[in-house]
């Protein structure tokens, strides 16, 4: 009986991922995904310097389905290279659109680790910077130290043809991993982004801010910005300004909302 019950458990869950994988496959065939913006702050000017695109997909009875849903079955099933391109596209899309309306629009795109290898993927997003002729600085591609140290050598590939490109490049979650450091100095980078278990009790935590401030010093060293997630309040923001991070994120900024958000007032830069 056991037995049965965890067989029949498993075909459960077999069914629902494949349920999911038609679902994304309609979904980027038949406009099934949206993308909300998260503004960051520039701590030295105070304005809003450039926004992180954050993926959701359309339910079929018009609620959002947030990412976590669907991305680890994407990566799983093969899928994720084709929603990592759409997202591109959209993000340079984006771009040229606002360069139009007469705003500088800088926008920051997550990549997936088993992405960091695709040869379409780089051609379709040289492609697509080449048709509409954007300032390609204005798009920053992310990746996760943990996606780093999963693929190094692709990842490091990947990140040298995207800065030859002209596109820039930022470490995300900047101090999860073990060796963060190495990282440092065999990976290309513009942006560092410190990891939010750093950040959101950093108030309180003498050895938060010990790590920010060291983080920051190296990034500074390099000619690198530094970023600080999970910037969830004032205070908060008040210290990681004090240690001399560059750019804030978090609820305290803006929470994710509509691509509309970005139609207004060109961002100081």
């Amino acid at each position: 009986m056991a037995m049965y019950a965890t067989a029949e458990h498993r075909h459960s869950r077999a069914k629902a991922r494949l349920t999911w994988v038609e679902r994304m496959d309609r979904a980027l065939k038949e406009d099934g995904y949206l993308l909300e913006a998260q503004p960051i702050r520039d701590l030295a000017t105070g304005e809003i310097s450039q926004y992180e695109l954050l993926i959701r997909m359309r339910g079929i009875d018009g609620d959002v389905i947030p990412p976590a849903a669907f991305l680890y079955v994407a990566e799983r099933f093969g899928m994720i290279g084709g929603i990592d391109a759409w997202v591109a596209g959209q993000a340079i899309e984006l771009i040229a659109a606002q360069r139009e309306a007469g705003n500088d629009l800088r926008l920051e795109v997550n990549l997936s680790a088993r992405s960091l290898g695709d040869p379409a993927l780089l051609a379709a997003i040289e492609e697509r910077l080449d048709d509409t002729g954007i300032d390609p600085s204005r798009l920053i591609f992310e990746i996760t130290e943990t996606s780093a140290v999963a693929s190094f050598t692709q990842a490091r590939a990947f990140a040298d043809r995207l800065r030859e490109l002209g596109c820039a490049f930022a470490l995300d979650d900047f101090g999860a991993g073990f060796g963060s450091f190495y990282y440092l100095k065999h990976l290309p980078f513009d942006y560092l982004k410190i990891d939010g278990e750093f950040v959101a009790n950093c108030v309180r935590n003498q050895t938060d801010r010990l790590v920010i401030a060291a983080v920051v010093d190296i990034a500074r060293g390099m000619g690198k910005k530094t970023i600080a997630e999970f910037v969830t309040d004032e205070p908060t923001q008040r210290v990681v300004e004090s240690l001399g991070v560059d750019h804030a994120q978090g609820d305290f900024v803006g929470t994710p909302g509509p691509l509309a958000a970005l139609s207004g007032p060109a961002p100081r830069t």
